[in-house]
């Protein structure tokens, strides 16, 4: 079934109801795929897939994880507080000093 103000290429598909086991809700479960979008997910997992890919894969973790991991868990950083883009720029950009300065003092 094409749903047309869902979009082109987006298709809503009804599953029957599962018995509880894959969720909660007593009625069906609807499912949207977008179709259009096949072709870039499988370009990106393509180059994802390359030498280049996997090398950059590797570094992420020990690039940029760990310091979201600890402003999160150690300094209780939840949510931004200030809205629109340029105020939480600033925002992560005091949190980003702190954090410097935190590592350049220990």
């Amino acid at each position: 079934m094409y749903n047309s103000s869902a979009g082109i290429g987006r298709k809503t598909v009804i599953i029957a109801r599962c018995a509880g086991v894959c969720h909660q809700n007593p009625g069906n479960r609807i499912v949207e795929v977008n179709h259009s979008l096949r072709k870039p997910k499988q370009a990106a997992k393509e180059r994802l897939n390359t030498e280049q890919g996997i090398k950059y894969r590797k570094r992420r973790p020990a690039d940029v994880e760990p310091v979201f991991a600890h402003l999160k868990h150690n300094h209780g950083f939840r949510r931004f507080l200030l809205k629109g883009m340029a105020k939480t720029e600033v925002e992560i950009g005091l949190l980003s000093i702190a954090h410097n300065l935190r590592k350049w003092k220990a």
